[in-house]
């Protein structure tokens, strides 16, 4: 029986994870905005990825609507819109998605589930993690440009789908307990906000040994309020992610030679958050470094790194076209952890 996924929320993610699914044969819905919807209605999609994989779907393979109206027909629901827009979203779902239906979240931060768990309390909800980035290029092409799969918090409900996923190249990694995984994410979509202020591809701007002493300063930031309240992260990079806080800060050679697999993305990729800089969105600022910054005020200690680097985030979104260099964001960084406030 095929199954039948709608997918809130058609950005790249969206996109690339319900197109894939799509491919694999799932009954395939996106909802989302006019402007994306009305390209790959006109195009098609193309789905290819930094391994090679090339799929493409003509239009008739998939649907598409404004509005979730068909919710009551959905099997399983992914929710993949920007954090700030998750409540909106799903109180859109309430009353047309079936009883026990799995809706599993694929969004940055930690508490998502939460949200729609309180609006949707009837159906399964799932926190999920999308450990690759997409990058949308023009004509209905969505590309993953980062290694990574899909981790999913463990559920029986998840059991119809298992083959769905595997057989569309997204096989789900479960764990009994997400936390771990998200807060190990969370660390590094920090890097996040100070692509987006680099102006650079992710490629150059984690070969530039300062911007590397930025993502360091704020993930160190970070992993000292975690241990406060005794939140463990896994560990999703070669090394634990206490290690790579401190080799990130070592000489580019030495980081290209030992760390080439953080270097192996796509040359166009960006950071999400640069992407809704380009396009005069607000950014998930609140949902990264905001929740360090939340969690800091709780156990007690400061955060000032996360906090500045919200207020350039926030800057930014106001209309300050400004690049920084690696060197320039250090100093800002610096003065703030050095301010302590």
């Amino acid at each position: 029986m095929t199954s039948r996924v709608l997918v809130v929320g058609a950005g790249s993610v969206g996109v690339f994870v319900g197109g894939k699914l799509a491919v694999a044969g799932a009954d395939v819905t996106f909802v989302g905005r006019p402007r994306v919807l009305d390209e790959i209605t006109a195009s098609g999609l193309r789905l290819t990825d930094l391994d090679g994989g090339d799929d493409a779907l003509p239009a008739d393979r998939f649907h598409v609507a404004t509005e979730p109206d068909d919710a009551g027909s959905a099997d399983l629901v992914l929710v993949a819109v920007k954090s700030a827009a998750t409540a909106d979203a799903v109180r859109d779902l309430a009353g047309k998605v079936r009883p026990g239906t799995v809706v599993l979240s694929l969004q940055n931060g930690v508490g998502n589930d939460t949200v729609i768990r309180e609006v949707l309390p009837n159906c399964v909800v799932l926190a999920g993690m999308v450990l690759f980035n997409v990058v949308h290029h023009p004509g209905g092409r969505f590309h993953r440009g980062t290694e990574g799969g899909l981790a999913v918090q463990d559920d029986p409900g998840l059991a119809p789908f298992l083959g769905l996923f595997e057989q569309a190249g997204l096989a789900l990694h479960r764990h009994s307990d997400l936390r771990p995984v998200q807060w190990a994410k969370l660390l590094l979509n920090l890097n996040n906000p100070i692509n987006a202020l680099s102006g650079r591809t992710l490629r150059e701007q984690l070969a530039d040994r300062d911007y590397r002493r930025c993502l360091s300063l704020t993930q160190r930031e970070a992993l000292a309020v975690m241990n406060k309240a005794r939140i463990a992260p896994a560990r999703l990079t070669p090394v634990p992610p206490r290690v790579m806080a401190t080799l990130l800060t070592v000489p580019d050679g030495i980081f290209r030679r030992a760390f080439g697999r953080v270097l192996a993305v796509d040359p166009m990729a960006r950071s999400s958050m640069a992407d809704d800089l380009r396009l005069g969105r607000k950014t998930e600022i609140s949902w990264l470094c905001g929740e360090i910054v939340g969690l800091g005020a709780m156990v007690g200690l400061p955060t000032p790194v996360n906090q500045r680097l919200i207020e350039l985030i926030v800057a930014a979104e106001q209309g300050d076209k400004r690049t920084w260099t690696g060197a320039e964001l250090l100093e800002q960084l610096r003065a703030a952890h050095a301010s302590g406030r």
